[in-house]
């Protein structure tokens, strides 16, 4: 586990934190702030394998809200901020915050293995799920999400990593496991904490 990252990772997680800290309790018919996908006929399920080795799909969730986000572990900027953003999410949603799981389904498995993943999602919350599959597994995946992800020939970061461009919003399901909602990556902390207490109130 890099410390580095650790420490990167923890300190975002704790200004986010301040920001959605003093959020209060969603009035009476309060509409969500990101774009409500309600009734859409795709991004039903997934089947890939978690970082403990074991079989998951969304039916495994259910009573929970779920947040599904797609990325990879040597993503050097939105990736890393999105956990650290969701991370404090969770935190100020308190109690309620055991009702809530953050899936990261890599783009890159061929570097990702399960043990990576396991590694890198506790830096974050070690609540965090990774979700894995051979490549075949992801693409299927990725399809059913409308998420787009490409590994250009010759492109690498500004730490020599080859880069992988890829989608980079979160998919919110409601506890009855039905998408609801895309929260797009710009979206602040407090309005992500807003609508996950509508989808956990079923209000909507």
């Amino acid at each position: 586990m890099k410390a580095g990252v650790a420490r990167w990772g923890a300190l975002i997680a704790f200004s986010l934190l301040a920001v959605v800290a003093g959020c209060s309790r969603n009035a009476p018919g309060e509409k969500f702030k990101s774009t409500d996908l309600s009734g859409v006929d795709w991004g039903k399920d997934f089947h890939l394998v978690d970082q403990n080795g074991d079989a998951r799909d969304l039916a495994d969730f259910r009573g929970k809200v779920v947040l599904l986000f797609f990325g990879y572990t040597h993503c050097p900027d939105v990736c890393p901020t999105t956990l650290a953003k969701l991370a404090a999410v969770r935190k100020s949603l308190g109690a309620e915050a055991t009702r809530v799981r953050v899936l990261f389904v890599t783009v890159d498995p061929a570097r990702d293995t399960p043990q990576r993943l396991a590694e890198y999602l506790f830096n974050f919350d070690p609540t965090f799920l990774g979700l894995w599959g051979d490549e075949a597994a992801i693409a299927r995946t990725a399809r059913a999400f409308r998420v787009y992800y490409k590994t250009p020939h010759g492109a690498h970061d500004d730490r020599g990593l080859e880069a992988v461009e890829h989608s980079a919003g979160v998919y919110a399901f409601d506890p009855e496991g039905r998408l609801r909602l895309y929260i797009d990556k710009d979206r602040s902390p407090s309005d992500i904490v807003h609508d996950v207490k509508l989808l956990l109130k079923g209000t909507q």
